[in-house]
């Protein structure tokens, strides 16, 4: 996929995931507000993403992409649920994504993953 730039204010959760630091956030598709997309982003200047995939297969031992992309929002939501990460309601962000999937099925309310890289100048 090329290279589709997002900025936008909204809350997001920043975590360690393995040696990563990891952001998620929601986004619309549409004026309804329904956050059905899901963006996990590493927090770093030269990602692109891709560290997430390969851990999901690594750690996560999953081999098709739609099981990888699940195991990416549960760490992401999981994150969020615990709320002993960084928690920054409002944020400034700027993302970089790199790979969009569709998910087929609604998962942890999302019907899309998004992953790239994001930059958080509050952070």
């Amino acid at each position: 996929m090329s290279l589709i730039e997002l900025a936008a204010s909204s809350r997001v959760t920043v975590f360690p995931l393995d040696a990563l630091t990891v952001a998620y956030t929601t986004r619309s598709g549409d004026e309804r507000g329904l956050g059905e997309i899901g963006l996990v982003a590493i927090v770093d200047e030269h990602s692109e993403g891709e560290e997430l995939w390969r851990l999901a297969r690594d750690l996560g031992g999953r081999t098709q992409e739609a099981d990888q992309a699940r195991w990416i929002l549960t760490q992401a939501s999981r994150a969020r649920t615990v709320r002993a990460y960084v928690d920054l309601p409002g944020a400034r962000w700027t993302a970089h994504i790199r790979r969009r999937f569709v998910l087929g099925t609604l998962f942890a309310n999302h019907d899309i993953l998004m992953t790239g890289r994001i930059a958080l100048p509050d952070l």
